[in-house]
């Protein structure tokens, strides 16, 4: 007679879901006292990560959530290598130094038919902005110096419509951090305020390749003239930084005759997310200089792990090979033609998607026809309802898609924004039109939460305070009710 065995050592034998573990209270603070299955272990581990939301309806990401099977299994094959490691790996260091070249190519740096560009491989593009920024700090200290001039007060001038990484930057590099404000109806930065702003302190003035808010590109070409009128008045050498995270891998492919990269000679350094519209999974991120003089040498150490020196500039140490070998993939597997096609399909469905919108008659578009594929948009009418509330009600159909006020001085200014990825095709366009609609017809039958919020101002500030309320006042009222659902741990 055979025995059944039932002891939990054999436990992982039977059904996950029959076990102990499905019904034991999963550590959230504390290292488990005991070890458990493998399978149990990946089982509760799957089954919380399925409350998350879906990455390729996550339409407020700009990061790539698609890539070909073939590429998936070259990560997975490079998961286990630490880039850091030149002397173990020195085809994977190859292949970076290969991609630097293709993108300073394709954003016509002058170098040479043989020569090595300069730049190197990043996590993403804040860690580019960073180096950039100190090679920019660096530069103007040198400067400075030589002059018998102090160096304790720089600056560097932005959009107020700048990435989070520009403040960072700033706040732990002690930079002062110069904002352009926005306007109504111009959401970029505007070159000729931008240059009167600048002093003889300035270390560099940053523009941006696809604004984050608008996808808009700003004008490159006007700030480096008016900059070249400057320096030539002043004799300052204030240059600048494109930030291309979102636009870099677009304008090449789709609007080739546009001035913003190094054909334009006040352009010393530009950065590039190949997370982004470069087609690689989220973790990196490209910074790439004009010449070798634009980056001073005391910020490179040299390392000769090869044979050969290698000069290498970084923020961070030890980080995995995937991404960069990922991004070597795309660049072979599609070349110049295969990044058209799909940059030209990203337009084309954020065309369908802008048409729909507009043919609802309730928004106003406040992205460009030129610049990064997305849609940004504003509710014409917010005196009932606001943008946020249908963004919280487009989630239950599983669409993730932001809802914002712009910066300083357009802060009365509420949009949505979708951003248009390679694997967001023209049936998820329509698709979503259709949530739209069905989201403004189900709003428009419910009592107003403005009101609701204007009632509690009358309470608590009286008429004054009522007459008072502004779509800030109304946004920052969702981020608290947003904030109080987040769990008080990140």
């Amino acid at each position: 007679m055979a025995l059944a065995i039932n002891s939990d050592s054999e436990e992982h034998l039977h059904s996950t879901f029959a076990s102990r573990y499905v019904r034991a209270v999963i550590p959230r603070f504390k290292m488990p006292d005991n070890s458990m299955p493998k399978d149990a272990a990946y089982q509760v581990i799957s089954d919380e990560l399925m409350l998350d939301g879906n990455p390729r309806l996550n339409l407020a990401s700009f990061v790539t959530t698609w890539m070909e099977p073939e590429c998936d299994k070259l990560i997975m094959e490079a998961v286990n290598k630490n880039y850091v490691d030149m002397d173990e790996y020195p085809v994977t260091t190859e292949l970076q130094n290969r991609c630097v070249n293709m993108i300073a190519n394709l954003f016509h740096a002058p170098v040479g038919e043989d020569e090595a560009a300069i730049g190197c491989g990043t996590v993403g593009s804040s860690e580019a902005i960073m180096l950039a920024g100190l090679a920019f700090k660096r530069k103007w200290q040198q400067r400075r110096r030589a002059q018998g001039l102090p160096t304790d007060n720089p600056n560097i001038v932005t959009g107020a419509n700048v990435q989070v990484c520009w403040e960072k930057f700033a706040r732990y590099f002690e930079v002062e951090l110069k904002e352009v404000k926005l306007s109504e109806g111009y959401y970029v930065l505007d070159p000729a305020k931008a240059v009167e702003m600048v002093d003889e302190n300035t270390i560099c003035v940053a523009a941006i390749l696809g604004s984050t808010l608008t996808g808009e590109f700003e004008d490159v070409k006007t700030l480096n003239d008016l900059l070249a009128e400057k320096n030539a008045e002043t004799g300052w050498d204030v240059s600048i930084h494109v930030d291309a995270a979102s636009g870099g891998f677009i304008a090449p492919f789709l609007y080739p005759d546009l001035e913003w990269d190094f054909r334009l000679p006040w352009v010393k350094s530009i950065n590039v997310s190949g997370h982004k519209y470069g087609l690689v999974y989220a973790g990196v991120g490209w910074i790439v200089w004009r010449t070798k003089d634009d980056l001073p040498e005391d910020l490179v150490f040299h390392i000769n792990y090869l044979g050969a020196d290698q000069p290498t500039f970084t923020l961070n140490f030890s980080k995995g090979s995937s991404q960069i070998i990922a991004q070597y993939y795309q660049f072979i597997r599609l070349g110049f033609e295969g990044y058209k096609n799909i940059m030209e399909n990203c337009m084309d469905n954020a065309r369908r998607l802008r048409e729909g919108i507009e043919m609802t008659g309730k928004f106003n578009i406040v992205s460009k026809d030129i610049g990064v594929p997305l849609v940004a948009f504003s509710l014409k009418d917010s005196s009932k309802h606001t943008v946020f509330e249908i963004a919280e009600s487009l989630r239950k159909f599983g669409w993730i898609i932001p809802a914002y006020t712009m910066p300083a001085d357009a802060q009365h200014i509420a949009v949505l924004r979708v951003v248009i990825r390679e694997d967001f095709s023209r049936g998820l366009a329509d698709r979503l039109i259709t949530h739209i609609l069905q989201v403004l017809k189900e709003i428009e039958g419910l009592p107003s939460r403005i009101a609701h919020i204007a009632a509690a101002a009358k309470v608590s500030g009286g008429e004054e305070k009522t007459a008072k309320m502004s779509l800030e006042d109304i946004a920052n009222y969702w981020k608290r009710l947003v904030e109080n659902k987040r769990n008080i741990v990140c």
